[in-house]
């Protein structure tokens, strides 16, 4: 027969367990949310090939006056990732061109996913924590960049 517990019981049992919950560090419960959350688990992934910030010393050697652009490229097997930053927008190529959607997954959360059009390109909103992109296009694997930050 089940066991059955009054109502001081009961509330006294609920307590300890919010109180075993809080003693969990928030960063262990976020990265077990991320990990659950993992929809792309059979992306391919497109690692960092070319960040321009890591190349500015050399950038300086060839010109007077610099331009602060800064840009990088992320490559998988089927596709290259171009991305140019800048103030409030992440504006990015796909490479061989073609049309799809691209979504953010920002360390805050998701963002809205956008078109990209017949010639590849798109225009995202700059985020202001790290990110990664997903690229959806028809006749290929799902993309996802590894994690970066602008």
């Amino acid at each position: 027969m089940a066991e059955r517990w009054d109502d001081d019981e009961l509330l006294g049992r609920l307590a300890a367990a919010l109180r075993a919950a809080d003693a969990v560090p928030r960063d262990f419960v976020e990265a077990a949310k991320t990990a659950y959350a993992w929809h792309g688990i059979d992306a391919e992934l497109a690692v960092l090939a070319y960040d321009s910030a890591q190349h500015e010393e050399d950038l300086a050697l060839t010109r007077a006056d610099t331009a602060h652009l800064h840009s990088l490229t992320f490559r998988s097997a089927e596709l290259t990732i171009e991305i140019e930053v800048t103030e409030r927008t992440l504006v990015g190529q796909l490479v061989p061109p073609r049309p799809g959607t691209v979504r953010i997954w920002a360390e805050s959360g998701w963002g809205p996913e956008m078109p990209v059009d017949e010639v590849g390109g798109f225009t995202i909103t700059k985020p202001v924590d790290r990110f990664r992109l997903w690229c959806r296009c028809p006749g290929i694997a799902d993309v996802i960049t590894t994690w970066a930050t602008v």
